[in-house]
């Protein structure tokens, strides 16, 4: 009797840990999500938030489907990165430009006719590749791929329109804008290889569905759209280059009130050309390593598990931005820029010491949760490099920068392969990892004095 007693004791003192326990997941879970989900709870912000991400499906999946098709239907690794690397240079060139035409123009104005332009260009290549046309066809068709709206550049430029003035719940906006981009990393790469495998056909048929589908939800939400600056010009009754010069005079003033840290109302400044110079790099070593890796899994007989390999990384990332921007950081930016640097650089570096698929697979796992934010902590440098309406073009011009990078990432790694197999693929892109790091550094004063003040610029009306 006195022992039942004592065991019924004993768990009513047992009780309450499970609910602690559970208090406690839940203080966490607010910690983390809390924020986003008030985001996510805004007017219309769901809906362009996702639109923005389904709408980007052909970053993940066109580069791949490219690879794994030209290299099934012609045999060549040398052909897939060279037509890889063109549609990245393409990309490059015509990002700014339609960033700068979003800004001047707007987002509807600008993204119908370009999103109609890409669905003829993905129909006709995907054509030409199954029909081993000549390769002079898939050389002059292939540029027309990169007829893709800014969608994440216009998705931030939504969220700082909306925040102006809230520093940490642009952060967090900003983070959340990666958490959603590696979602569709994680999903897009092994989709791509999956689809890709069983016929090119279908990877570009699901893709072109999804651009047609996340515009459409995008683009519909017109009361979160900012205004362009033809809007806002004709508003106060004057053209848009004298509305620009004035925009550039308050941000000028701006900056001095908060100490002149090293931004004027310029649109290239020293630390501007740091940053874009880092994006070459950071895109080079990137690429490399990417066609470098489906080499290495095709030697070893496991093609089909390169996606999975790839979405390893994202879904590493995407934890590293859940939790970056979970937390209202006191770290001046520059210190947090260098440091995610240093850990996805150096651990990339590594790969040519990997003897197996899965051994690269723990080192993306690793390191990955330094991906996003690193982006992030690029998306806020934007942030106080160019001036606010010229947001947009800022964000493309890192866009395109790192395109321009992953063009001759590929493209030299691509020749490398060819020769001396996955190996030589590796080598290139440990040197170009080592090259990236000394270029992010050469530019440490430019980014350290434009960035040294832990708080985001205030975004003038």
């Amino acid at each position: 009797m006195l022992r039942d007693r004592e065991n019924t004791q004993g768990k009513r003192d047992e009780q309450p840990m499970p609910r602690q326990l559970k208090a406690a997941l839940i203080e966490a879970g607010h910690r983390v999500f809390g924020g986003y989900s008030a985001l996510l709870r805004l007017p219309h912000t769901a809906r362009f938030a996702v639109g923005s991400v389904i709408a980007s499906m052909p970053f993940p999946m066109v580069g791949m489907t490219i690879t794994i098709s030209v290299q099934h239907y012609y045999g060549s690794y040398s052909l897939a990165g060279a037509l890889t690397a063109i549609q990245a240079v393409a990309l490059a060139l015509i990002s700014p430009m339609l960033g700068k035409m979003v800004d001047k123009f707007g987002q509807r104005q600008v993204s119908i006719p370009t999103v109609l332009v890409w669905i003829v260009a993905a129909t006709v290549l995907i054509t030409a590749i199954t029909a081993h046309a000549p390769t002079w066809v898939l050389y002059l068709v292939t540029p027309f791929m990169a007829a893709i709206p800014p969608w994440g550049a216009m998705s931030r430029s939504r969220w700082t329109h909306l925040l102006r003035g809230d520093h940490r719940a642009t952060n967090q906006a900003l983070s959340l804008s990666g958490v959603f981009d590696e979602a569709m990393w994680v999903i897009g790469n092994p989709l791509a290889s999956i689809l890709a495998v069983i016929s090119g056909v279908l990877a570009f048929s699901f893709t072109g569905i999804c651009v047609l589908v996340g515009a459409f939800m995008f683009l519909s939400c017109r009361e979160t759209e900012p205004p362009s600056q033809t809007d806002m010009a004709r508003a106060q009754g004057i053209t848009r280059k004298e509305y620009r010069e004035r925009q550039a005079r308050q941000v000028a003033r701006l900056r001095a009130q908060e100490g002149g840290n090293g931004r004027s109302g310029a649109f290239w400044s020293a630390g501007m050309i740091a940053v874009c110079a880092t994006w070459f790099g950071l895109g080079a070593f990137q690429s490399a390593a990417s066609i470098s890796i489906i080499a290495f899994a095709t030697e070893q007989g496991m093609k089909q598990m390169t996606g999975f390999v790839f979405a390893c990384f994202s879904f590493s990332s995407l934890v590293g931005a859940l939790l970056y921007g979970a937390k209202n950081w006191t770290i001046p930016l520059w210190k947090r820029f260098y440091f995610c640097l240093l850990v996805v650089n150096l651990g990339i570096g590594t790969f040519m010491f990997a003897r197996n698929l899965w051994t690269i697979m723990v080192i993306y796992l690793i390191i990955g949760v330094c991906q996003a934010p690193t982006w992030i902590n690029g998306n806020q440098l934007m942030l106080h490099l160019v001036p606010p309406i010229r947001f947009t073009e800022g964000m493309a011009w890192l866009s395109a920068m790192n395109s321009i990078g992953s063009s001759a990432g590929s493209a030299v790694a691509g020749q490398f392969i060819d020769r001396y197999g996955s190996q030589g693929g590796f080598g290139v892109v440990t040197t170009l990892a080592l090259a990236s790091l000394a270029i992010a550094f050469v530019g440490f004063r430019q980014i350290r004095s434009s960035t040294e003040e832990p708080i985001l610029t205030e975004l003038p009306a």
